[in-house]
This record gives C-alpha cells, sequence and structure tokens, in this order.
C-alpha cells in the first residue's frame, strides 16, 4: 500500500517533531506495542510530564494516538501507540510539495521575513 504524499506542511511539522532524540526514542518503544504513560516513562527513564510534553507534540503530528482506558481497579490510564507512518524524501518529493507550503514565499524563493 502506497502512502499519500503529505503536504508541505505536514511535511514540515512531521519532520520538525521527529527532530528531537526524546520523540525518535518515544516512537521506537511505542514500534514494539502500545504502553500506558507511567510504563512508558519507567521504560524511557524521564518523568511522567517531560513524557507527557513529547507525546503532544507527536499526537498533533499525527504520529502516535491515545486511548483512554479505565483499569480493573477503576484507575484511568491512557495508552500511546504509533500511528503508521512512512516519510519517504527525495528531492523531487519535496519539490512537489513545497509550492503548497504556507507561511513561505516560494515563487521569489523568500523565507517569512522577505530574505532570500
Amino acid at each position: 500500500m502506497k502512502m499519500p504524499l503529505p503536504s508541505g506542511d505536514e511535511l514540515v511539522l512531521t519532520l520538525a517533531t521527529l527532530a528531537n532524540p526524546h520523540r525518535l526514542r518515544v516512537v521506537a518503544v511505542l514500534a514494539g506495542g502500545r504502553k500506558y504513560v507511567s510504563q512508558l516513562a519507567r521504560e524511557m527513564g524521564i518523568s511522567r510530564a517531560l513524557l507527557q510534553v513529547h507525546l503532544k507534540k507527536l499526537e498533533a503530528a499525527g504520529l502516535v494516538s491515545a486511548q483512554m482506558e479505565i483499569s480493573p481497579d477503576g484507575k484511568a490510564m491512557k495508552f500511546y501507540e504509533v500511528t503508521p507512518f512512512a516519510v519517504h524524501l527525495t528531492p523531487e518529493s519535496i519539490a512537489a510539495v513545497v509550492p503548497e507550503m504556507t507561511g513561505t514565499d516560494t515563487a521569489r524563493g523568500r523565507d517569512e521575513k522577505g530574505t532570500v
């Protein structure tokens, strides 16, 4: 199954989100199967608060998803799992999505500040 080409904005968001070693580690751990927050924090050796920050970024980019479940003892547990994704970068694939990006003036090769 071939995945659709992301928009330019989606590509920027995905790459920016994955450009962090902690978030890459989260994806790597979750690739082995879904985990609840406390279990994931223990496995990664980071605080739950820091983990939550990275999980929110990954979820906003659509790279992980969350599901709340109630344990047999009535405790709420939030489970995270990886959302299937693939990023295949080539000069041609980048050229195809750049014209649709927001916040850039690609026609003249200028950035958001108007500089070249």
